[in-house]
């Protein structure tokens, strides 16, 4: 048996699907304004969109100040959500005035970039810093943001030998409602090439 879950009044299953589409990684977007005041916001609609070159992509529900400042400098920073900062990232979704900077409001510290203006969260384990790669992509009520990688900056104590280890840099990720996962087993496997897999398929 299962459940048909309608559509809200308006035609929506944004709210059943943010359910089922899970966990989703939180881009920890900080920008600066064109009057200079930075903003930090985190969206949980975020994943990678090239390799090369490349690219990382977020998506802003509607017209909030994380967009309309990347669309003035075309520069932002996507700071890692650690699960130890879970309650400091979830204030910075305040829907604060433009005039007051979410680093002041909830206490967090300021750290320079490397290649874009807007800050970094100092307290946050790694950092990629973007340039807008082309125009915000209109999708209903939601823009598109990709933003090309030009330093990424990793606290040396979530280095491993083959590169950042995800147990040291506990990523928090958002659930449905108002829950948040934190990580749980941790699987691996490597993928199978198909002449593994079936190993007379070169075979004449």
């Amino acid at each position: 048996m299962r459940t048909d879950v309608p559509a809200d009044r308006h035609g929506s299953f944004a709210r059943v699907v943010k359910n089922l589409v899970l966990p989703r990684p939180i881009a920890w977007v900080s920008t600066l304004s064109a009057a200079g005041v930075d903003n930090l916001a985190p969206h949980s609609f975020f994943t990678v969109a090239s390799t090369t070159p490349t690219v990382v992509q977020f998506v802003s529900t509607g017209e909030k100040d994380s967009l309309r400042n990347i669309r003035a400098t075309g520069e932002f920073v996507v700071n890692l959500a650690p699960a130890e900062l879970f309650e400091q990232i979830n204030a910075t979704s305040t829907d604060y005035p433009a005039e007051i900077s979410e680093f002041d409001a909830v206490g967090l510290t300021r750290e320079p970039s490397l290649t874009v203006a807007a800050p970094r969260v100092a307290e946050s384990p790694a950092a990629i810093e973007c340039r807008l790669f082309r125009d915000p992509l209109q999708i209903g009520d939601g823009f598109l943001v990709f933003g090309e990688v030009t330093h990424v900056a990793v606290a040396e104590e979530a280095m491993g030998e083959r590169g950042p280890v995800v147990q040291r840099l506990h990523p928090i990720a958002r659930l449905g409602h108002d829950e948040w996962g934190e990580l749980g087993r941790i699987r691996s496997i490597r993928r199978i090439p198909y002449r593994v897999a079936d190993p007379e398929a070169d075979l004449p």
